[in-house]
């Protein structure tokens, strides 16, 4: 995987985040509990690791890859409630959604240069991890994309590119160890696989007992 899927998941979530004012700013999104500032302070902390990560060089083997580097991000995690509080917390500290989506902008520029910079089978660290540059930089644009749907929730603008949303199908179909509801458009599979929109009764008779393992991921 190349740098190019995370430009291509980058772009418009920019273009969103850079078109924001203080009024979208206090807009609730596909992130229960967070508003549309909540959400572009915890995309800038998405950024910083990935400048920090892409600086941290690893040896090896690698212990996770695009796929199974999810297995521990649910939202039914303990720690998931402190993190949303923490989250809320500080995004409040900033007085205007201008200084903070500007912040991201800049950093998120940084990392798609930097990323250019990078053999795709090169290893770096991350959240206790090793792994490929390649599958790190899928890990951020799966990232980009699932908060870029959570930012159109209530707020006008186009959904992710159709191969960032196949990548993050990709990804949920890894995690459930087989292709899932291919009549499901990609939109809908992504909001039900991360556990923005519950299942319905249908869904889960249909899908039989993989419908246990939903939320694939959070």
């Amino acid at each position: 995987m190349g740098h190019e899927v995370l430009e291509t998941a980058y772009a418009p979530l920019l273009a969103l985040v850079e078109g924001l004012d203080d009024d979208a700013a206090w807009r609730p999104t596909g992130c229960a509990g967070w508003a549309v500032r909540d959400l572009v302070f915890h995309l800038l902390g998405d950024a910083q690791r990935a400048l920090v990560a892409l600086g941290t060089p690893a040896t090896g083997p690698a212990d996770v890859d695009a796929v199974t580097y999810w297995r521990v991000w649910s939202p039914e995690d303990p720690g998931a409630d402190s993190s949303r509080r923490h989250t809320r917390i500080m995004a409040s500290v900033w007085s205007g959604i201008r200084p903070l989506a500007d912040l991201y902008a800049e950093t998120a520029r940084a990392v798609l240069v930097h990323a250019r910079r990078f053999a795709g089978d090169e290893l770096v660290a991350t959240q206790g991890h090793t792994l490929t540059v390649g599958d790190l930089l899928a890990t951020l644009a799966v990232e980009a994309g699932v908060h870029h749907l959570d930012l159109t929730a209530h707020l006008p603008g186009p959904p992710p590119a159709p191969e960032v949303l196949r990548l993050v199908r990709d990804v949920l179909d890894g995690l459930a160890g087989r292709p899932v509801a291919p009549d499901w458009d990609d939109v809908h599979y992504v909001r039900v696989g991360t556990g923005r929109t519950p299942l319905t009764a249908a869904e889960r008779e249909s899908l039989g007992p993989v419908a246990e393992l939903f939320p694939l991921f959070g």
